[in-house]
């Protein structure tokens, strides 16, 4: 856990090596930001709207997004990255996140040329990974800024992200003080998107999150214990978050299980292959 006042803008902070089980994966919409600075081979990224995918050498930075991306590793990977809440980037970033709203961008592209080839020397030549995890804290902690209506996103958010989306938004903005587009405003700057899309997409991650791969699935009481009006209008939510129905998910996600015994996926990416 990252120590005060990071732990209020991120989730983990962790380090990766080796072989990855997965050539590629996909990432549906969640709620959280992700940012990674690379040390091995690059990696690859193919956005939603993109018809060729784009190399990151140095790493990247990956916003709330509205859209699946399709995330390519190297043969062998290495890197430390960091899990971020939705709203956890925005102190770290010289742009409002909209901009960055599904167009992933490297790290260079963020904070730099020099100071990111810095860190990667640094954190390459790092003892081991703690003192890799610990550096990339400090450099966080170093770039940390005060972010004007951060205090407001993340209280609002907070309340999505407890009742699962089922919070009325203006229900958040008369109790914070505010009207509904000031509220949508700073959404925008600060996490990308609008409180509505932040509450369908904690809404639709509670449902994923629910289904059990390994168990038979009752996709008419899992879509009304997730607060939608029907198992239609799931699966059209569903279709628009990921691409797929929830019927080729499960399948997705009980082959992998087949394939990699043992193995748990972290949040719920799928391999594309």
């Amino acid at each position: 856990m990252p120590r005060p006042p990071l732990d209020g803008l991120i989730d983990d902070i962790y380090y990766l090596e080796g072989a990855p089980p997965y050539a590629r994966l996909t990432l549906p919409p969640a709620p959280s930001a992700l940012l990674i600075v690379n040390l091995g081979a690059p990696f690859r990224i193919r956005a939603a709207t993109d018809l060729q995918t784009a190399e990151y050498a140095d790493g990247c930075v990956i916003t709330m997004r509205t859209r699946a991306l399709e995330f390519g590793y190297p043969l062998r990977t290495r890197s430390v990255g960091v899990h971020v809440k939705p709203w956890g980037l925005a102190p770290f970033l010289p742009m409002p996140a909209a901009e960055l709203c599904d167009r992933p961008v490297t790290v260079e592209q963020v904070w730099g040329r020099p100071a990111v080839a810095e860190l990667r020397d640094r954190l390459a030549t790092a003892p081991g990974p703690h003192e890799m995890l610990t550096l990339l804290e400090e450099e966080l902690m170093r770039r940390l800024s005060e972010t004007a209506g951060l205090g407001l996103i993340r209280h609002t958010s907070s309340v999505l992200a407890a009742t699962n989306g089922a919070a009325m938004i203006g229900d958040l903005s008369v109790a914070a003080g505010v009207s509904s587009t000031h509220l949508a405003k700073r959404f925008k700057e600060l996490i990308g998107v609008t409180p509505k899309r932040l509450a369908r997409t904690y809404r639709l991650t509670a449902a994923v999150f629910a289904i059990d791969p390994a168990a038979p699935i009752d996709w008419g009481d899992l879509a009304s214990g997730a607060g939608y009006f029907d198992q239609a209008h799931f699966g059209h939510e569903f279709r628009a978050f990921t691409g797929l129905t929830p019927t080729r998910y499960l399948e997705a996600r009980r082959r992998f299980l087949r394939e990699h015994p043992g193995h748990t996926l972290d949040g719920w990416p799928l391999p594309t292959d």
